[in-house]
């Protein structure tokens, strides 16, 4: 690993990215990047009509994700500050490839080319994915109201997709440390030992790097 650490946490709806990025930047004193959900005007209609509402829910998403990367460079990366976030950007193209047309794809893809050149790149990815039932279940206990209209088919299809990309990821960027944990045999936020198992397994790949953050310690 080269360079101030940025983990990210990925994985479908419902898995516990963000209760997993603020754990680890609890533990570690990382800063923390969370995304912007909730405050997306689109979703609840994108869940109700998907065919409708998908273009400018995913412009919605990208362009926020990229004003928030370009101020976490900035203000923490450049400045030798590490940062846990609960988002990779590359999600972007694992939404748009389910949900936009060909066309519409095509040009949301040539937008995403030109914002992401140039942004801060996780060095470690902790990749998390579990059965459709056991997201269902999460995403039911977390009660949020726009989630409750996503169709388990869509889920499924969406865990699936995540799957084929964090593979092709892998193949692609050597270079990123890929961690994967999976959420029917673990579960963090009820069990402090699967949560001390991620972040003893973290702990091990930022000692494999140079850096050595003194509040890991």
């Amino acid at each position: 690993m080269e360079g101030t650490p940025f983990i990210t946490v990925e994985g479908p709806i419902g898995i516990g990215k963000t209760s997993l990025a603020k754990a680890i930047s609890n533990h570690f004193h990382f800063a923390l990047l969370k995304e912007i959900v909730d405050e997306n005007p689109f979703l609840g209609k994108f869940y109700e009509n998907i065919e409708e509402w998908s273009f400018q829910t995913e412009m919605f998403f990208l362009c926020n994700r990229y004003k928030q990367l370009g101020d976490i460079n900035s203000h923490y990366l450049n400045r030798d500050i590490p940062v846990a976030a609960d988002y990779h950007i590359f999600k972007n193209l694992i939404f748009a490839q389910r949900s936009l047309s060909g066309a519409e794809y095509q040009k949301y893809f040539k937008i995403y080319q030109i914002l992401t050149e140039g942004m801060p790149k996780p060095n470690v990815i902790i990749y998390l994915n579990a059965s459709l039932d056991t997201l269902l279940k999460r995403i039911e206990m977390r009660g949020r109201e726009f989630e409750k209209k996503i169709s388990p088919l869509y889920l499924e299809q969406l865990s699936i997709d995540y799957e084929n990309a964090i593979t092709i990821f892998e193949k692609e960027h050597p270079e990123v440390q890929v961690l994967r944990f999976n959420g029917d045999e673990i579960d963090f936020v009820k069990n402090e030992d699967d949560l001390k198992l991620i972040l003893d397994t973290l702990t091990t790949s930022l000692k494999k790097g140079v850096y050595n953050h003194e509040s890991s310690k």
